[in-house]
């Protein structure tokens, strides 16, 4: 059993529900015990970071001083908390004043950061430390035929991911290791828009609709993610795109503990299967 300190986000009891319900079946299978954080807080995420740098940091320090309790890694399984707290963590090491004006407002909670804490992201937790053999180990319900296009967006191998910046590799390795074919794609690293569907959303329709070109003219039936703001993206925006583009899109989405907990043969309904936009069952109709 490999133990972490666990900090879900937000996103993954809100908008990507089926991310943070299909996290723990899957870690419970791969003997990973993630201790979730008592009392954490919003990492204070990339929008409130440019409003205001010091109170943005604060509240993922509280988080990081909450974790360096337990002397365990802290790992999420969102990409942009993942970004958030590893950025926050470098500031306080590097930054003597931002490091000392964060802990006085700690002080008010009764905690102090010295900087122990390692940030890992679940994708790179799969990877490394359970690696692609060890869930291969584990797969009852190999999910041969199935041709997926891991897509791994921005934040995941930027800026200071554990992958190639350009060329990523990881989660087609997990995706192969559950007997699937990870489909090779240019975009798989491309931005989808991210937060600008609010604000610009032709810009963002655009590029997703590049994204899901790219992966359906591959062959792909199916992608594969981690992050929440993108799966949202992709997903959910697909019949705006279509109606836009003159397009008939119906690529599921997954979060990549969906895909792992079928080939680990959980149940769909532990997986939250019937809560992604566009339906996967089809496709995984097969394997399940």
């Amino acid at each position: 059993m490999k133990y972490y300190s666990y900090y879900p986000g937000c996103s993954a009891e809100a908008t990507a529900t089926p991310l943070g319900l299909s996290v723990l079946p899957v870690a419970r299978a791969l003997d990973i015990d993630l201790v979730e954080l008592e009392d954490w807080n919003c990492c204070g995420s990339t929008p409130y970071n440019s409003v205001n740098k010091l109170e943005a940091g604060a509240m993922a320090a509280r988080n990081l001083a909450l974790a360096e309790k337990t002397g365990l890694d802290l790992v999420t399984p969102c990409s942009n908390c993942y970004v958030v707290l590893t950025s926050v963590n470098t500031h306080l090491k590097e930054l003597p004043d931002f490091r000392e004006k964060v802990n006085e407002a700690l002080a008010a909670g009764n905690l102090t950061y010295d900087g122990g804490v390692k940030v890992r992201h679940l994708a790179e937790v799969l990877y490394t430390d359970i690696t692609p053999e060890g869930i291969s180990s584990k797969v009852t319900n190999p999910l041969e035929g199935l041709k997926v296009a891991s897509y791994y967006g921005c934040q995941l191998v930027r800026p200071n991911g554990f992958d190639d910046p350009e060329s990523p590799h990881s989660l087609d390795e997990l995706v192969a290791s559950l007997g699937a074919e990870a489909v090779p794609w240019e975009l798989k690293a491309r931005c989808c828009g991210s937060s600008l569907i609010m604000p610009e959303p032709n810009v963002a329709l655009g590029l997703i609709n590049k994204l899901l070109k790219n992966a359906q003219e591959r062959g792909a039936q199916c992608l594969v993610t981690p992050c929440p703001l993108c799966q949202i993206n992709l997903d959910a925006y697909q019949s705006q795109v279509n109606s836009k583009f003159n397009t008939s899109y119906n690529l599921p989405v997954l979060f990549v503990t969906q895909l792992i907990g079928v080939a680990l043969g959980i149940p769909a309904k532990e997986l939250a299967l019937s809560k992604n936009i566009v339906s996967p069952m089809g496709v995984l109709a097969p394997y399940l």
